[in-house]
């Protein structure tokens, strides 16, 4: 009896240090999955919609001195699409070129403006071109610091790269080499995916290939700290624009605050404010 009375008062304790355990470890809002909330969903409004021009396969979208800049991706044997970069027209939504890649050779992924420097990626090749900001004539190549090229942008010191998994590499702007890696993360673990960048206030705003969402990246910690979801917006452009391909591309103009978006072959560029 002593035996049976002691082994239920070992099993209640253990059960009750378990509970404890529990207790301790859990609070209210966690997911259960990693013991931190989701990222929380940004609000915004569409206050402006401009034509976009529906044969560009958008990879880069970028302002510069006042300028809309977009490029696209394409190769000569699976793409019909122009793989280059220009000046984009929010009037008529027709971009002029001021690069022209040999599609044979370059699939055209994202840009990014830095010291009047122009930087392009390409996507497979794993070379980088530098262009001078104001006659385009490119200065140099460089070798890109992974497999595969995706989105581009800068903050004060470094650019900033992503190639599809959920790694950020920064560079430096001028011998162009790999200074650090940051690993993107939200409650669930590593983000992949990670494509077009665009650098605002002070936080990577990035899309993820395949989705409608804009994450809202803390380059100090890698956490997502928020996601912009777009849905809508695909939704429409898909419904105008048989064809249109996934959400891609994101610009801010410092001097004004605009935020614009767009995906690949969409029929238009969006101005939105975000909360």
């Amino acid at each position: 009896m002593k035996k049976i009375l002691f082994a239920a008062t070992v099993l209640l304790t253990i059960l009750a240090a378990c509970n404890d355990n529990d207790a301790s470890t859990t609070s209210p809002g966690d997911t259960g999955n990693s013991g931190n909330a989701a990222p929380p969903t940004i609000q915004y409004a569409v206050v402006n919609k401009y034509p976009h021009d529906t044969s560009y396969f958008t990879e880069g979208l970028e302002f510069y001195k006042g300028q809309l800049f977009e490029s696209s991706g394409g190769n000569a044997d699976e793409s019909p699409y122009p793989s280059e970069l220009g000046i984009s027209d929010l009037k008529t939504g027709k971009v002029t070129p001021k690069v022209q890649l040999d599609k044979s050779k370059y699939f055209g992924e994202g840009i990014t403006f830095f010291n009047d420097k122009l930087y392009h990626l390409t996507w497979t090749s794993q070379v980088g071109f530098v262009y001078d900001a104001a006659t385009f004539k490119k200065i140099k190549e460089f070798k890109i610091p992974a497999k595969e090229g995706w989105g581009l942008t800068h903050d004060s010191t470094h650019l900033i790269m992503s190639d599809g998994s959920s790694n950020l590499y920064y560079l430096a702007p001028d011998s162009l080499k790999l200074l650090n890696i940051l690993r993107v993360t939200d409650n669930n673990g590593p983000v992949a995916n990670i494509n077009e960048l665009e650098f605002i206030n002070g936080y990577i705003y990035a899309n993820q290939w395949e989705t409608p969402y804009i994450l809202k990246i803390d380059p100090a910690t890698g956490k997502v700290v928020g996601r912009i979801d777009l849905e809508n917006l695909q939704k429409e452009a898909a419904a105008l624009r048989p064809g249109a391909d996934v959400l891609n591309g994101i610009a801010y103009n410092p001097a004004t605050g605009q935020m614009l978006v767009t995906g690949k072959r969409w029929p238009f560029i969006y101005e939105v404010k975000v909360q």
